[in-house]
């Protein structure tokens, strides 16, 4: 009797575990790379910088539902979101690369709109569009965004470089993108039922602008080279708070400690969170796509930062304990589970 094939479900592996397992046969040959898989880009030796190279893949009804999202938006966020990972290695970016496939359900004038939420991206963070490529598609809108930077070799900040007693710092708010989610898929529910019932948005609109129309913190990169701050790590908050502080645990080997009261969440966040039966931390740690920063610093650079409006100091690395948790109001402690974005999970986000 023939023995059957051995089937495992991508889900089991889930987004980061399926890319370790797929990539573990393969070395680095080349002296010019300098950092592969495993942060938020890639580092090529370029002589006296290195080169930060970062890819992402948008596809309809995965990453965004063309019934609420705005060409021009989808087109400013798909740069922006690699902007991001580029900001997270302490780089400043300057090329960027669109690739799309495309549906006949899509006109000439649709895409001149996406096109036109492309280069007021390249705009803001300074970009030039230098390349990409265009297919069919059977059906929906795939987009592939590649972005280059640059950054001096003594202060790339990767995943890996906190030691014990660094500050954890994140950037703006959290929670909003999620939670702007909810919104938009809220009132899709009521049109759908209802035609002839308009979205009511305006109580949300910072939390829709959230979700619509990230951006990616290439201010606070300027700040802290103006500050003569280097981030010992750094990740951008894509798939949520939890997964990131694990990201940066594992790649330290050290734990960390966060505290509920130092979490930065906006009062409309809050307040939104409890209109829909959520728990508003639990949306602060595992919502996802805010595109803010997490980053530690030392010691001696927090009077650089302390008074900053926008940088919260929210825990620390423990070199004392390998675990990595929540220390609650109440000062009971938490261990920190990945409950964000899961690409191939069945229940999807948080």
């Amino acid at each position: 009797m023939e023995k059957k094939e051995e089937r495992t479900e991508l889900e089991k592996l889930g987004e980061f575990g399926l890319i370790e397992h797929l990539t573990k046969g393969f070395s680095l040959t080349n002296n010019s790379t300098a950092l592969g898989i495993g942060d938020d880009a890639a580092l090529i030796d370029a002589g006296d910088h290195y080169q930060v190279v970062s890819t992402d893949v948008l596809v309809e009804g995965i990453h965004f539902d063309m019934s609420y999202f705005p060409l021009k938006h989808l087109g400013y966020k798909a740069v922006a979101v690699n902007v991001s990972d580029i900001a997270a290695m302490n780089a400043t970016p300057e090329q960027v690369l669109i690739s799309l496939a495309i549906s006949n359900r899509f006109s000439v004038q649709a895409l001149e709109t996406f096109y036109a939420g492309v280069q007021q991206a390249c705009a803001d963070f300074k970009l030039d569009l230098v390349g990409g490529d265009t297919s069919s598609s059977a059906g929906g809108l795939f987009i592939s965004v590649t972005a280059i930077g640059k950054v001096a070799k003594d202060k790339v900040s990767k995943r890996g470089g906190a030691k014990g007693k660094d500050i954890l710092c994140a950037t703006g708010d959290l929670g909003a993108a999620y939670m702007g989610l909810q919104v938009l898929a809220r009132e899709k529910q009521v049109f759908m039922a209802n035609p002839n019932m308009q979205p009511q948005l305006d109580k949300y609109e910072y939390l829709v602008g959230r979700q619509l129309k990230p951006t990616a913190r290439m201010d606070i990169i300027y700040e802290l080279d103006e500050l003569g701050v280097v981030p010992t790590s750094m990740i951008d908050i894509s798939d949520g708070l939890a997964s990131e502080l694990l990201h940066l645990s594992k790649q330290s080997g050290l734990g960390l400690r966060i505290f509920e009261d130092k979490l930065p969440i906006d009062n409309q966040t809050y307040e939104t969170a409890v209109e829909f039966g959520l728990d508003p931390i639990t949306c602060v740690l595992n919502g996802g796509e805010d595109y803010e920063l997490l980053f530690t610093i030392t010691q001696n650079d927090f009077e650089k930062l302390e008074k900053h409006r926008d940088i919260h100091f929210i825990g620390y690395m423990d070199e004392t304990d390998k675990e990595a948790g929540l220390v609650t109001k109440n000062e009971s402690w938490i261990p920190l589970k990945a409950q964000g974005w899961n690409h191939f999970g069945k229940e999807g986000n948080v």
